[in-house]
């Protein structure tokens, strides 16, 4: 069992990461993949720590939409930081989590875009697939994956919560899909039907960590 998405370089952790990991590999899981903010010093540290004390583990490394605003002056800034962590983080397997959030709007929705394509490009070129955040924005997304890369990316769209059409279009282009603790929210019943579709060979699951714990435990911080 992989827990394809977490935080585990969030500073919640700090005070009791190794118990942490340790309920993890109790639970079962073998390995996980760990979102990390582009230039963000405190989770690069953070995840040297996670990766010491869990080998198997690997990180993904982006620009997150709603941090898109800080490179407005130079959208490229945001793929040259990217690009830089990369050459220095070993255990990097992914660009993410990037994409478009229109529901927050917390950065310029054109400058979201931008970023968006320019991290899309560098994986493009780097040969690495990107962890997808996508919300309220679906055929924004589509749009750039088809414009970006269409038969040539490759990715999760991470936390799915759209439309049974989204789902069917990502899968026509190659993505995975993953599921959070959303899934079970007791007024989830449409999202079942979409996971339901969705190919086994092309199924992921994740926690989303610190976010997003299922029930009972929603409200609380979660864990892998």
């Amino acid at each position: 069992m992989i827990d394809s998405h977490c935080h585990l370089a969030d500073d919640i952790y700090i005070p009791d990461l190794d118990a942490v990991i340790a309920r993890a590999k109790a639970a079962g899981l073998e390995r996980v993949l760990v979102i990390l903010e582009a230039g963000h010093e405190g989770e690069v540290s953070q995840a040297e720590r996670v990766v010491t004390l869990w080998p198997e583990s690997r990180v993904a490394i982006g620009v997150h939409p709603h941090h898109a605003g800080r490179y407005a002056g130079d959208p490229s800034r945001a793929t040259a930081t990217v690009a830089r962590q990369l050459d220095t983080t070993p255990a990097a397997r992914a660009i993410g989590e990037i994409g478009l959030d229109y529901h927050y709007d917390l950065s310029p929705r054109d400058l979201q875009q931008v970023v968006f394509r320019e991290q899309i490009r560098l994986a493009l070129a780097r040969d690495l697939p990107i962890v997808v955040h996508t919300r309220e924005a679906e055929e924004d997304t589509l749009t750039i994956f088809r414009e970006e890369g269409e038969g040539r990316l490759r990715g999760v769209l991470h936390c799915f919560t759209s439309s049974p059409a989204l789902a069917d279009a990502a899968l026509a282009l190659g993505f995975s899909i993953s599921f959070s603790g959303i899934v079970t929210f007791p007024k989830s019943g449409e999202l079942r039907e979409t996971a339901r579709r969705v190919p086994l060979d092309r199924l992921l699951v994740e926690t989303d960590s610190p976010f997003l714990a299922p029930p009972p435990y929603r409200g609380q911080r979660n864990e892998p």
